[in-house]
């Protein structure tokens, strides 16, 4: 049985080309040394700017992908070999996560990581533990043999953590789909993803927090913990 997790509708992009001019921008690329389009979009240094930009209000947040992938490669779930991790972005890119990556702790090294892999696809070039596609979650989730598919999502059916797995026969792979954005809904139609949608507690969680508790989860029911 294997757990294969997607952080999905994450707020991972470079700069869009359309605000790539603003002051902002060009000052904060200038100093790492990239061209404007080449860095990461991060609201909290370049709100100013994003503004311009549809959806503004969510978007420039890789922290949340940073907290996830940490929290899930640290998981004993990882450390037995039971986990697969992939990242689906609001522009439909797919980043593979090998369970082996030691991630940098350090958001700006993060970062600078993430800029590397949208540049050129593949992190490190000759032994790839990242890469970067173009594709869609539906794409993803057909890539996938298992038929269980369960989306995290406040619209589901309200079930206690302890549940969610509670049924699966533990030779059957799981697909667990969290959604990698501060607020707001999930920008795929996940209702035609012939997915379970599930709740786990009456108010919003964070990403972070849902993934934890659902890797947890299936730690015990696959008894590592």
């Amino acid at each position: 049985m294997m757990l294969h997790l997607i952080i999905a509708d994450a707020e991972l992009e470079t700069v869009p080309p359309e605000i790539a001019k603003h002051k902002v921008i060009t000052w904060y690329a200038r100093k790492k040394g990239r061209k404007p389009t080449e860095i990461i979009l991060n609201s909290s240094l370049h709100y100013q700017a994003m503004r311009k930009l549809p959806d503004y209000e969510r978007r420039g947040r890789p922290d949340i992908v940073h907290f996830c992938l940490l929290t899930a490669l640290d998981s004993p779930l990882n450390m037995e070999g039971l986990l697969r991790v992939y990242v689906h972005t609001r522009q439909d890119k797919i980043i593979t996560v090998d369970p082996t990556v030691n991630l940098p702790r350090m958001y700006n090294r993060f970062e600078g990581l993430m800029e590397q892999l949208f540049l050129t696809g593949r992190v490190p070039p000759e032994h790839p533990l990242l890469i970067l596609e173009n594709g869609s979650l539906r794409s993803l989730l057909n890539e996938f043999r298992s038929e269980h598919k369960i989306v995290m999502t406040e619209k589901g059916r309200r079930k206690k953590i302890s549940e969610v797995f509670k049924d699966f026969e533990k030779s059957e792979d799981v697909c667990v789909i969290v959604g990698g954005f501060p607020h707001g809904d999930f920008l795929t139609n996940i209702e035609s993803l012939n997915a379970e949608l599930v709740s786990i507690y009456e108010k919003p969680l964070t990403a972070p927090t849902v993934v934890s508790r659902v890797i947890t989860a299936f730690e015990q029911k696959m008894g590592i913990l």
